[in-house]
């Protein structure tokens, strides 16, 4: 914990509320250590018991998360909304930046056109009982979901891929379910889960997607609800294959207990074809974001799945938010019918491939085993993430370390290859290698 910032509160209260201001303004720092309970206690003159239950309203907020002998320390990506000097900061200065997983934005579509047209063919206003899905939008959606064998006779809109399962997650679920999260899995979701209040179960994850067993060990665990990538899994790049999903559809049959929540946001980036489990279940949804191929400010998912999943996320939006803008799904038809746009974004899942699929040759050459069926991050295993991602940055690398990914996976780093060129390759697998040397490979599986 930061040294010159004093934990304050005679209540529980008090105390959860002095470490939220102490997150809030940065001082303390995502990953800094709270005092032990009874420490803290002694410095304040309050029971123990009253300083755990602080730490416990903090855990069931999702702002601090117990790890074992480490401690409490602050969440990675606590849910509170820091000040504008306090953000997270930036990799170190003459570093390339492959940590933060985002696409190319120089491969990106160009939405100027787009724009241009619309704002010449506005018509006129929408108001209040205009709004809800576009139903262009809606008939183009189905058509896309259709092709890759998603039914998607109920659909509706979110606001991306992370605002549909948090709602799909708050409208099945309440505060103490168990949901199963693959591990090594996409960290925002960790934090979404935590920050609702939920208990994530780690899956196991290997290069065709979550593993049969770890399914079915989360299944007797209770989980009441399981969040799956098709493809392009962030950070392992893994792929549900097809004996995979036959295999996985076979588990899940018939379970009426469990939401079964799909998430293809690579979408039209992935070369690999979609095996989707939509349907497995009685209750589930197929969540598709418009992020990564067409760009991430634009902030739309479409959502499929039974008649009343849709409608409770539907209905849950109309409380809230209410819609996700017209002109924004107006604004991504107009790039879903474009031919141009699918021309470059094919270009760009052909760029993503070939950098993915290079550095991992390059790895090989070295010795090293990464992983990355898919998408734009490779996964790689190693002995000690603190001294890899340290070395990398001395080398002048910067990437992400595993632990903000896994629950109980072993060891590694994540690799963004999207900003990367030809001639990047051989240069970082250099720095790869003397940051790792490794002796024998190591799988990411739990």
């Amino acid at each position: 914990m930061a040294a010159h910032y004093q934990i304050l509160g005679s209540t529980s209260a008090a105390i959860s509320a002095s470490v939220e201001t102490g997150i809030r303004t940065g001082v303390l720092a995502a990953g800094d250590a709270l005092p032990p309970v009874r420490s803290l206690a002694t410095t304040l003159a309050v029971s123990p018991a009253t300083v755990a239950r602080a730490y416990q309203e903090l855990r069931q907020r999702g702002l601090v998360v117990t790890a074992g002998r480490h401690g409490t320390r602050v969440r990675p990506r606590p849910p509170v909304a820091p000040r504008r000097a306090a953000r997270h900061p930036a990799p170190a200065p003459g570093t390339r930046d492959l940590s933060q997983g985002q696409p190319d934005l120089r491969l990106l579509p160009p939405l100027g056109p787009h724009l241009a047209a619309l704002a010449a063919d506005i018509g006129p206003p929408a108001g209040y009982a205009s709004t809800g899905v576009h139903p262009a939008l809606a008939e183009a959606a189905r058509s896309r979901l259709a092709a890759d064998g998603v039914p998607a006779d109920e659909l509706t809109v979110t606001g991306g891929a992370l605002d549909g399962i948090e709602r799909l997650l708050a409208s099945q679920l309440r505060p103490g379910d168990a949901v199963g999260v693959e591990d090594p899995g996409w960290a925002n979701l960790f934090d979404l889960v935590a920050a609702l209040g939920l208990r994530p179960v780690g899956v196991p994850v290997d290069d065709d997607g979550p593993t049969v067993a770890g399914v079915r060990d989360a299944l007797i665990l209770g989980v009441r609800a399981m969040v799956v990538t098709s493809r392009a899994q962030n950070p392992t790049g893994a792929a549900i294959s097809a004996d995979r999903a036959q295999a996985l559809r076979a588990l899940l049959a018939g379970r009426s207990d469990l939401l079964l929540i799909e998430d293809d946001h690579a979408a039209e980036l992935s070369r690999l074809p979609l095996h989707p489990l939509a349907g497995a279940t009685p209750t589930w949804a197929f969540v598709r974001s418009t992020s990564k191929p067409f760009g991430p400010d634009l902030r739309l998912a479409v959502l499929a799945g039974d008649e009343v999943t849709v409608s409770r996320v539907a209905g849950r939006a109309r409380v809230g938010a209410g819609w996700v803008s017209t002109v924004l799904q107006r604004l991504v038809l107009s790039l879903w019918r474009d031919p141009g746009t699918t021309t470059l974004i094919d270009r760009a899942a052909d760029a993503y491939d070939s950098r993915r699929s290079g550095l991992l040759a390059a790895l090989a050459d070295r010795g090293l085993v990464g992983h990355g069926r898919s998408g734009i991050n490779v996964w790689l295993p190693v002995p000690d993430e603190t001294t890899t991602v340290t070395a990398l940055r001395d080398a002048g690398w910067s990437v992400a370390p595993g632990g903000l990914y896994r629950i109980g996976a072993p060891p590694a780093v994540r690799i963004t290859v999207s900003s990367l060129d030809d001639a990047d390759l051989g240069p970082l697998a250099d720095a790869v290698a003397a940051a790792v040397r490794p002796t024998d490979p190591i799988g990411f599986t739990a």
